[in-house]
This record gives C-alpha cells, structure tokens and sequence, in this order.
C-alpha cells in the first residue's frame, strides 16, 4: 500500500487550472481499484492519496500521468507501508509481513 503526498509547487490559481483534469485522473485510478481514498490537504498546500499496487515502480509511473504533476505544479512523495490491519472495508488489502 502506498500514501502518496502532493504538495503544491505553484500559486493555486495555476493548481485550480489543472484541477479538472486532475479529477478526471483520480476517477480512472479509483474505477481500476488503484486509488482508495484522497483529498486536499488542510491548509491547502497539497493532498494525499491512498492506493494499492504490485509495486513503487507501477506508482512511480502512475503519478507521473496526474495532470498535476505534468503542468509541473505539485511534487510528490510517495512512502510504501505494509497495511497488516485495516477496518473491516479494507480487509481485501491487508497484508502479511514478509518473511
């Protein structure tokens, strides 16, 4: 599972312009079962995405698509976790520790 960090490198008004697009990415991910959670940050300087992948290269090469991250206005982070527990929605995505 990975949580994936956007924070904003650009004036919002360049953020907003892009922002459509960024929506209609977001739905794409969340219809294949990639994404399972987002939203802005709070002050508004970024957000978080919550997703699932076979691997950080397969994410790597996913945020790179976001229209965000294309008109060059956000930067990502991406931390990789191992989700052993989770609420009961997300039982399908735990995972067991390797080893």
């Amino acid at each position: 599972m990975f949580v994936l960090e956007l924070t904003y490198t650009a004036p919002l008004e360049a953020v907003d312009a892009a922002l459509p697009a960024h929506v209609e990415w977001l739905e794409k991910h969340y219809a294949s079962g990639t994404f399972l959670a987002s939203g802005r940050k709070n002050p508004r300087d970024g957000g978080v995405i919550l997703a699932v992948g076979d691997d950080r290269a397969e994410i790597e090469e996913i945020t790179a698509t976001d229209p965000l991250a294309v008109a060059g206005v956000c930067a990502y982070r991406i931390t990789e976790f191992i989700a052993t527990k989770t609420a009961p929605e997300l039982a399908a995505h735990r995972q067991k520790l390797p080893g």
